[in-house]
Parts: C-alpha cells; structure tokens; sequence
C-alpha cells in the first residue's frame, strides 16, 4: 500500500446494515404486485445494489415510477422491524471514527432512508457526511458520487477507500482509483463479489481495522 488510509468510504445496504430481508421482501411484494407469481426470492438478488429506477425500467419500463413508489411505500412500513445490525459494526466504525479517520456513507439510496437506516442503527453519530442517490447525476459504478465525498471530506483518492457488499461499490472505487474492499457477507456470496476484484476481502468488519493499520482488540 502506497499511502496510508485516512479515509472510509462505506456502502450501507448489506455493508454496514443488515437490510437484505427489508430490500427482497420489498422487491417480491413490488414485482409480484405487478406480476403476480412470477418472481422468488433467488429472482430478486440482481436487482439488489443498482438504483430503484434502473432496476425496475428492465422489468417495466412504462410503470417505473408507480413500482418505485410501491417499493418505497412497502419499504418504508417494514423498515424498522426488519432491518438488523451486522455483527462487529458498530464497534468498528466507532473505533475508526475515535482514532480521527474520516468516513461518509455513500449510497444508492435516497437520503432520508439513508437516514433511518443510521439512526436505527445508532451509526449516525459517527456519519457527517452523507452522497445519496439525491446528490449525484450518476450513481455507482460512476465515480461521481465517490468524487463528492472525498471533496467533502478534503481527501484524495490515494488515501481513500470504498466498503462495499455490491459489484457496483467494488467498479465505483476502481472507477474513482481509490481502494476497494468487499464483504464476504455480500447477500449475491464472496464469490460473486471477488470476480471483480477488491483490493481486500472482509471476513468480518473488524477486519478493516488489519487494512487501515489498525490491531483489533
């Protein structure tokens, strides 16, 4: 590693928060809305990562916004009752924002859920800065909405890396030439995400603590 990390750049869906339940069971209730007993569990899996409107326009494309709206409405009643903690998190975020590394979220999603999901979690006292799917022109894999975080963070790429549980967050950093790391809890397997080749592979979150430099405890 040439330059050390001062910098996190985290994905939340999958990565960060356990939303894997909330996203399929709101995928199947949208798509099997719209056609009914056509879709199961293993069909959602590639419409997990990308934005809402990109996923659906394959799918429907003359009803996106309608399923958007489905989505988010279904979404948003089940949020907190299915929505859980990834083990290791939330001490691990804690730690690296106590020893003053710099972190932002940086997401698909739009932002007040982005926010629920932090405040549900209690991270979002560690996240000032927040590059939604509100924010950018384009969203990961472009490096649009990585450029904005580290502009608002005052980094640059060489000390700057992307934590992410999808193949988009994985192209989005090599995209913005920072470091990637992907998650082997990733809902699409370890396997899926190491096609694309992270700079490192998590086992747990805790092990982001060996990549930046860090002893866990």
């Amino acid at each position: 590693m040439s330059k050390k990390i001062t910098t996190l750049l985290f994905d939340l869906d999958g990565t960060l928060i356990n939303t894997n339940e909330l996203i399929i069971s709101s995928f199947l209730h949208t798509l099997n809305t719209y056609f009914p007993d056509q879709y199961k569990r293993e069909d959602v899996l590639q419409f997990m990562g990308p934005p809402l409107k990109e996923s659906f326009l394959k799918v429907n494309p003359g009803a996106v916004d309608e399923m958007v709206k489905t989505y988010r409405t279904f979404n948003l009643e089940k949020h907190d009752s299915l929505v859980t903690e990834f083990e290791g998190v939330f001490e691990t975020v804690q730690t690296l924002s106590q020893n003053g590394y710099k972190m932002a979220i940086v997401s698909t999603k739009v932002r007040d859920t982005v926010i629920k999901g932090l405040k549900l979690t209690n991270l979002d006292q560690f996240f000032d800065v927040i590059v939604s799917l509100d924010e950018v022109e384009k969203a990961k894999p472009d490096p649009e909405p990585i450029e904005k975080a580290l502009a608002a963070l005052g980094s640059t790429p060489e000390e700057s890396i992307m934590v992410g549980d999808n193949h988009h967050d994985i192209l989005a950093g090599k995209n913005a030439g920072i470091y990637s790391a992907g998650v082997a809890w990733s809902a699409k397997g370890r396997e899926y995400l190491d096609q694309y080749e992270p700079d490192f592979m998590l086992e747990t979150m805790p092990d982001l603590l060996d990549v930046v430099g860090m002893e866990k405890r």
